[in-house]
């Protein structure tokens, strides 16, 4: 599931544990770079911060902020050619700072970093300062390191010196998305707020603060030609074990997808923070996409009682979706799953049918709705009625090859009762007219894997799938200016049901809960789908799914997953 566990440390465990490294300063897998040894900088900033330091070989300085008392602390330091990125605490603080230097300008940005700033204490907060280094008889330079959205679109594999391996993919102006491939095995794909800064056309500057999941904070410098990067990571792991290293890595570059600001148009800071209340801006504020924050939980006799309907109401997530077909009326067939019950089907309406599993006596009569994606595959979806867990089905049928597959969604999963939970059922189908297949299916797939498609679902409302993993996707939702914005991501599942046509689901989970399935026609650039959610106001829904596709590029990643293309179990 898409959850990282971790406890929530109190400020005194941070402090405690910040107290064992501040004096050796950051790890390093690589040799320590010496660029700074026996120098001494003073840092001006746009914003006042005024740092000043004397360096003592490569792991010991001195500071003195804003002219206040020296203290001395560890420090470590990685240089990209003339760019250098250092880092230290402040003893007896829970802060420290990151210090990006261009050597051959003397542009710096720095960042300050602390713990304890936000209810959850382990996460790490930031503000960016944008200054350069004072040099006696010389002019400060007056251009500056400047957020952008240049880099927006990538997308690198990453190897560090310490043995990490991740993908880091940048979709968004605002966010990033990566996937851990050493540390959690490369099964899902995490979002987090991001900072993008460009030092000049070779060189920019990355964050992410892993936000709503361990708090960590990691920082490199990018140098593109050469696909390097030196940087730092900050913060308490799984295990709530302090991770404080520099590091080097070196990369290959696995795509870049599209964006769609106005040509010349390269802002960053594309979502800016909102103040509460009408209260000033907290220091270090940025927008961070907490569902949970403002999703209302319910309990499991709270969604029991809940109402529940299907296609109902007209919803803007399928303003541009496909009439409903009449195809399946006057039908009568069995769904033989290979890992749950049949079900039996008689379908006398457009918008009715009756069902029941195999076995029972009794014919349940339930609202359903249709579409017919490509001749002979259809789509279509309802509810069942009396299932301790609320189960509703999402069924694509290949009537021509007599192949079923269905994404059965549910509720009362462990974390939240509201929240969907998904298993797949694979089968045949049994009908006069239809041989079904012995052993062939319908299969897992990972060709959709690195993908990235944009989704009109009504005029205004679009967002960006990228189908990250084999067994995750992101969504990324756009600003006014044509930029990505805020973004998550939930576990997830791609069937090939033919050439061109794929049947997924992503689950939005630690989020709003809902399930949302599509049937995605790659040949016409359209989606049918099915939504399947429960909240206080509407309880349970299922609701149609319809938008116009773009192919807006693709990573090419799918190398990195050992998926068999032929089939797996569910």
């Amino acid at each position: 599931m898409h959850r990282i566990a971790y406890s929530k440390l109190s400020a005194r465990d941070i402090e405690s544990k910040l107290s064992k490294v501040v004096s050796g300063g950051p790890t390093s897998a690589s040799p320590l770079s010496d660029v700074f040894a026996g120098k001494s900088l003073n840092i001006a900033t746009d914003k006042g911060l005024k740092l000043s330091y004397s360096f003592r070989g490569n792991s010991r300085l001195t500071v003195s902020e804003n002219g206040g008392a020296t203290v001395e602390a560890g420090y470590g330091a990685q240089a990209l050619g003339r760019v250098a990125v250092f880092s230290h605490l402040i003893p007896g603080t829970q802060r420290g700072y990151a210090v990006i230097v261009d050597q051959k300008t003397d542009l710096v940005t720095v960042f300050e970093l602390w713990f304890s700033g936000y209810e959850d204490k382990r996460e790490v907060q930031r503000e960016i300062y944008h200054g350069y280094v004072e040099k006696s008889g010389k002019k400060p330079a007056e251009a500056r390191h400047i957020a952008t959205n240049r880099m927006e679109g990538h997308g690198y594999h990453w190897t560090q010196d310490n043995g990490i391996e991740t993908l880091d993919l940048y979709p968004s102006a605002a966010y990033s998305l990566w996937v851990e491939m050493s540390r959690l095995g490369g099964e899902l794909g995490y979002c987090a707020p991001s900072d993008y800064i460009k030092i000049d056309t070779e060189y920019f500057i990355y964050t992410r603060t892993e936000c709503e999941f361990s708090g960590i904070f990691t920082l490199y410098v990018i140098d593109l030609n050469h696909i390097e990067q030196a940087g730092l990571r900050l913060g308490f792991n799984a295990e709530d074990a302090l991770e404080y290293y520099v590091f080097r890595g070196k990369g290959e570059w696995v795509g870049q997808i599209a964006h769609f600001e106005k040509f010349g148009d390269v802002k960053g800071d594309v979502v800016p923070p909102r103040a509460e209340d009408g209260k000033p801006l907290a220091k270090g504020a940025r927008a961070v996409y907490r569902p949970l924050k403002t999703w209302e939980i319910m309990s499991k006799s709270e969604v029991a009682a809940a109402r529940k309907t299907a296609f109902i109401m007209h919803t803007d997530m399928a303003g541009n979706g496909d009439p409903i077909t009449d195809y399946l009326v006057g039908k009568s067939f069995t769904l033989r799953y290979d890992n749950a019950p049949a079900m039996e089907y008689r379908i006398d309406e457009r918008e009715t049918l009756h069902w029941r599993k195999e076995g029972s006596k009794r014919w349940i009569k339930t609202r359903y709705h249709a579409w017919e994606s490509t001749p002979g595959v259809i789509l279509f979806g309802h509810l069942l009625e009396g299932e301790p867990n609320h189960d509703g089905h999402s069924i694509c049928v290949d009537f021509d090859q007599g192949l079923v597959t269905c994404y059965n969604g549910f509720f009362n999963t462990p974390y939240f009762a509201n929240e969907s939970g998904a298993k797949t059922l694979f089968g045949v189908v049994e009908m006069e007219g239809i041989i079904p297949p012995a052993y062939r299916r319908h299969h897992f797939t990972d060709e959709l894997v690195g993908h990235a498609i944009s989704w009109e679902y009504s005029p205004g409302l679009t967002s960006m799938h990228v189908y990250t993993t084999p067994y995750s996707a992101s969504w990324v939702i756009f600003t006014e200016s044509g930029a990505g914005g805020m973004q998550w991501s939930g576990s997830a599942a791609y069937v090939k049901i033919r050439e061109g046509l794929y049947f997924a689901y992503w689950l939005e989970e630690a989020c709003n809960g809902a399930l949302g399935t599509i049937l995605v026609n790659l040949n016409t650039m359209h989606d049918a789908g099915i939504g399947l959610m429960c909240d206080k106001n509407d309880g349970i829904k299922m609701d149609p799914v319809g938008a116009l596709g773009r192919h807006v590029g693709h990573y090419d990643i799918a190398r990195f997953f050992q998926v068999n293309r032929s089939g797996r179990t569910a």
